[in-house]
């Protein structure tokens, strides 16, 4: 498919042809809504033909709210890069998985800690019984979660993520590096303290995150590309936390929220404003005039 500002009949395209954008923390605010400036800019700018799409850790789930409210048909990017979901088609267009041996490997490392641990498909997710409070708030913003003995997660089929959480390891970033000494299996890994998303403020938990091999939110670059032949000079990226790094450093503009983690913004070339206003859609059209 060639992207409709490729080759312009009414001159040369334009500098940028697509936008990549993280949801949380970026576009959706405190309260997990889209500003109603910045949803008029990205539908006013999908309907011109440029490409709008989303790029999340989340899962498909509880991804395609948001673009049924948005009403984006550009294929979104799941699970950090390790699946892609067509909204038009309403399935995935790219699905990788877990192998049997390695999430064995995972669930084993879940096991000897003694972690809650989440097993998520692209259809359903499944969490080891929560055994107090802290346990149950960290699980209860997980759409479709069903509830399952530890022994039950090793019969999911087509796990496309292990996630632990944690109240013993110092930092997400120690979790993952003592995963990493102990299961040494080829893998993209993300971590993050839950207290990171607006819903777990409060929450004293760290979250690794454990996927098939993929390349993160870079994906988006390669599929935009793929797709629509939309080179990655003409993608601005958007985003505010640890697991955007990917697709930021390769964008051909990296924007980063008023509110971004410091690495975030040390490689960005330009910032906005938090998620809570109105600067995405004051972006769009400086970057994307009609």
């Amino acid at each position: 498919m060639i992207d409709l500002f490729s080759a312009s009949q009414n001159g040369p395209a334009p500098r940028y042809a697509a936008l990549l954008t993280d949801l949380d923390g970026t576009l959706l605010d405190e309260q997990s809504q889209v500003h109603p400036a910045n949803a008029a800019a990205l539908r006013a700018l999908e309907a011109r033909g440029v490409r709008v799409m989303i790029a999340t850790g989340r899962s498909t789930i509880s991804t395609r709210p948001v673009l049924e409210e948005l009403g984006l048909r550009t294929p979104a990017l799941v699970f950090n890069g390790a699946g892609v979901w067509c909204p038009v088609q309403k399935r995935m267009l790219e699905e990788r998985v877990l192998g049997s041996r390695t999430l064995a490997r995972a669930l084993d490392f879940g096991a000897r800690r003694d972690l809650p641990t989440v097993v998520m498909t692209n259809v359903a997710k499944y969490a080891t019984p929560p055994r107090d409070e802290a346990e149950r708030a960290a699980l209860s913003g997980l759409m479709g979660l069903q509830i399952v003995p530890r022994e039950a997660l090793r019969d999911v089929e087509f796990a496309i993520r292990v996630t632990y959480y944690s109240r013993d390891h110092g930092s997400s970033t120690e979790m993952q590096a003592e995963f990493e000494r102990e299961v040494t299996q080829p893998l993209y890994l993300t971590n993050f303290p839950l207290n990171n998303l607006p819903a777990h403020r409060q929450s004293p938990m760290s979250v690794l995150d454990l996927h098939p091999p993929c390349r993160g939110k870079a994906e988006g670059l390669r599929v935009l590309r793929e797709l629509y032949g939309i080179e990655r000079e003409r993608v601005v990226a958007i985003g505010d936390a640890w697991n955007d790094l990917p697709m930021l450093e390769e964008a051909g503009l990296a924007v980063a929220m008023g509110d971004g983690v410091p690495e975030v913004v040390a490689v960005c070339s330009r910032v906005i404003p938090d998620n809570d206003g109105d600067g995405m859609a004051r972006l769009i059209a400086e970057l994307f005039p009609a």
